[in-house]
């Protein structure tokens, strides 16, 4: 049996524990041996995007010292993925031991639905949702890691599930991290729009591959005590 390595990153961890049973559900059923880094608990993207570059290098060792470059390590974040496999190559410039295991590492780095698509080869995990669903597709997922086709196309692998368009999908939530509390004016505006355009699709349901998007896009919809849901896109293709 194949082993792959789970980092699930901080927000899971902290927030959203059942991404991290979800996406191993996955793997599971698809017939691979699931080792979670749980000792490695953030990749450093927000110390670093602040500036707090010592901080966010201690966490980015916490994560090197507990993963095995010669393993898969999936991570069901478009962010946390572009951090490791993008910008510790510009954070770690000055370790060079860290550095260089950061460089092996890279061509390991996968995030989830970039996985199951591209790796394995997989469009159709087996799962059914019955439900109506939006696609957000996260900035970093798109932008960074030119990931577009591979959520998308698990979800029409998913039976039952009805795919939901709404206008101007690629845009912003607004959420960016410490953006949306640097400049919450702004960023409670980006989200607006977000939510007013998910909530003409009519769907029942809003996935996407960023838990931070999904509490951004999750929180405004619960203060306008809108019915539809927030889910995981491993949420969504662990169900039966």
């Amino acid at each position: 049996m194949a082993e792959v390595q789970l980092f699930a990153g901080c927000l899971a961890q902290t927030s959203f524990p059942q991404v991290a049973q979800a996406v191993n559900q996955v793997m599971v059923r698809l017939g691979l041996r699931v080792r979670s880094l749980t000792a490695a608990f953030c990749c450093g993207q927000m110390a670093f995007n602040d500036g707090l570059r010592h901080e966010a290098t201690t966490l980015a060792r916490r994560l090197l010292e507990a993963v095995d470059p010669s393993m898969p390590l999936v991570i069901p974040s478009g962010s946390c993925t572009a951090m490791v496999r993008v910008f510790y190559s510009d954070l770690l410039a000055g370790q060079p031991q860290l550095a260089e295991k950061a460089r092996r590492l890279r061509t390991q780095v996968f995030e989830f639905s970039e996985f199951l698509t591209r790796v394995l080869g997989v469009t159709d995990v087996g799962a059914r949702f019955e439900r109506s669903v939006a696609y957000h597709p996260s900035c970093h997922l798109t932008r960074e890691l030119r990931i577009t086709d591979a959520p998308l196309a698990l979800l029409k692998g998913v039976r039952g599930l009805t795919l939901r368009e709404f206008e101007k999908s690629e845009e912003c939530c607004g959420f960016g991290g410490l953006f949306s509390v640097k400049f919450p004016h702004i960023s409670a505006a980006m989200l607006e729009d977000k939510i007013t355009r998910i909530s003409a699709s009519d769907a029942e349901i809003v996935t996407s591959c960023d838990l931070g998007c999904l509490m951004h896009i999750g929180g405004g919809l619960h203060r306008r005590n809108s019915p539809i849901e927030v889910r995981h896109l491993a949420e969504v293709l662990a169900s039966r």
